[in-house]
């Protein structure tokens, strides 16, 4: 087994601030995967509460919240609609024959490139529309699903929620015979809904739904 020789210890705190900035992400991004990774073994509202208890921790605690830090003292949780089991789906994807990929700024990020790839086949009945899936182009990819509905602006977010986001560890899995967990339940807010310092994508036109989900996180970054 290799070990680490004794004189370089692993966070040697000559570490530059772009240094501690990424060791920090990393830790911030383990910590999601974790998180969603526990919450697929759990019952669906059980696996939501711890869901909401540690995401009210990280957005408390952790230097990558994206709660401005003079607020984080005065913080005391995200605010949530009631756990809705009727927005529990496990739906089908669809492949796409005709795509166009689309570049957005990202801030300091630089781009990203979002190509649709699969369309949800199972949630028109219930939310009015099926939703696209975008897949994140460049270096290991990942699944992106924003979406709008008609609480934006008012009980929700202006600018849309998102459902997955695979490269930052939100995902609810897949079943057994290959169908997708789609939990609004767990929609929440893009990092720009907390301050101006974050640039996100939103949702796109396909993906707006012109019935209200009442379900996921609010607009108030407050516990009710």
């Amino acid at each position: 087994m290799d070990v680490l020789p004794q004189s370089e210890p692993l966070l040697p705190m000559h570490r530059s601030l772009s240094d501690l900035h990424r060791l920090t992400l990393w830790e911030w991004r383990r910590l999601i995967a974790e998180l969603y990774a526990e919450i697929r073994t759990l019952d669906p509202i059980i696996g939501w509460q711890r869901w909401r208890s540690t995401r009210d921790h990280l957005f408390r605690i952790h230097v990558q919240s994206p709660i401005a830090l003079p607020e984080r003292a005065s913080f005391v949780g995200l605010n949530y609609f009631a756990y809705e089991p009727s927005l529990r789906f496990i739906v089908e994807l669809d492949g796409l024959r005709e795509v166009t990929s689309t570049t957005i700024a990202a801030g300091e990020d630089g781009e990203v490139t979002l190509l649709p790839f699969a369309r949800t086949r199972g949630l028109e009945r219930a939310v009015g529309a099926e939703l696209t899936l975008f897949w994140v182009e460049g270096y290991g990819g990942g699944v992106f699903l924003p979406f709008g509905d008609a609480t934006n602006g008012t009980e929700s977010f202006a600018g849309g929620r998102y459902l997955l986001d695979t490269v930052k560890g939100a995902d609810l899995g897949w079943t057994h015979d290959g169908k997708v967990v789609l939990d609004f339940n767990f929609a929440y807010n893009p990092s720009c809904s907390y301050s101006d310092q974050w640039v996100c994508p939103l949702a796109p036109p396909e993906n707006k739904l012109v019935r209200p989900i009442c379900a996921g996180e609010r607009i108030e970054n407050r516990a009710e």
